[in-house]
């Protein structure tokens, strides 16, 4: 049976500058280390501190970087706490690695500084590899996604033509972002764009009529249209798919959990993880591609 974990509804958290900055880059980053980073594809740094990724997979402790407000993949319920899709399958995860599960919530555009610093053993929460290949070592994917546009019902937005002239939210260093940049045809059609702090405020900013419409994952659309009437989907810029994402260089503990969804989805874990959240099976591994 599905799971019915109420969203937090915190308020609109309108971010109206590409400027505000994301937690830092850290003042013991030194101009080697710069040299040897990783330009990702969203043009974020990434320095891996090799010795500190080692001994962070190594402490007996998993931990998963997460955006606090992504349901259903992860998110915090009503008391607080972590809870969603990809929360369910990491702890299934590390109880099968003898290891203790740990969330930590992160600030999106930090994720490559806390990930190549050891504070976090890989990013899991509806973590899109697509434009990413090169930048992470990867699980295999694990479930399909979408960028999709989202309006309100009344709106008398049926296409993607009706977006001329229209304000668009979508979250900051999302590939939501990626999807609208490579539609030069409808982002140079938009009056603005908005950039968010997550996607749920971007869908509340949406309902209240803030916005004209939201570019968001289709899992997160289709979850908060479910329990949000009044609103649709009208187009779908690009396809794409999830998977777990590991510093370069930790081999070792991406293996280790590459190994272990392979046996989840054999057994039917992941299936029964995935029809609790979401009344039917959305996983891809072990599965041949249509």
């Amino acid at each position: 049976m599905k799971k019915k974990i109420a969203l937090i509804l915190a308020g609109v958290i309108l971010v109206l500058s590409l400027g505000l900055a994301a937690c830092g880059t850290g003042s013991d980053t030194t101009d080697t280390d710069a040299a040897n980073g990783t330009e990702s594809a969203e043009g974020e740094k990434m320095v891996v501190d090799d010795a500190k990724v080692a001994a962070a997979a190594n402490d007996g402790i998993f931990k998963i970087g997460l955006d606090p407000e992504f349901p259903p993949m992860g998110f915090r319920d009503t008391d607080g706490n972590y809870v969603g899709f990809d929360i369910d399958l990491a702890k299934e995860v590390a109880k099968r690695l003898g290891m203790e599960f740990e969330a930590v919530p992160i600030n999106w555009d930090a994720k490559n500084m806390e990930l190549g610093a050891g504070n976090i053993d890989c990013i899991w929460n509806g973590f899109t590899m697509t434009g990413r290949e090169g930048d992470y070592l990867w699980t295999s994917p694990y479930v399909s996604n979408a960028q999709v546009v989202v309006v309100n019902e009344n709106s008398g937005i049926e296409s993607e033509a009706d977006l001329a002239g229209k304000v668009l939210a979508l979250q900051q260093g999302s590939t939501a972002e990626n999807a609208l940049n490579s539609r030069t045809d409808i982002k140079d059609s938009l009056a603005n764009t908005l950039f968010v702090a997550d996607n749920v405020s971007a869908l509340n900013e949406l309902k209240v009529g803030g916005v004209d419409a939201v570019l968001v994952d289709e899992v997160v659309a289709d979850y908060y249209m479910a329990q949000n009437p009044g609103l649709k989907t009208v187009a779908s810029l690009a396809q794409e798919t999830y998977g777990v994402g590991f510093a370069l260089g930790n081999s070792a503990l991406r293996d280790k959990v590459e190994t272990t969804l392979q046996e989840m989805a054999a057994d039917g874990t992941m299936k029964k993880i995935s029809e609790e959240w979401f009344g039917k099976d959305i996983t891809t591994i072990g599965k041949t591609a249509e």
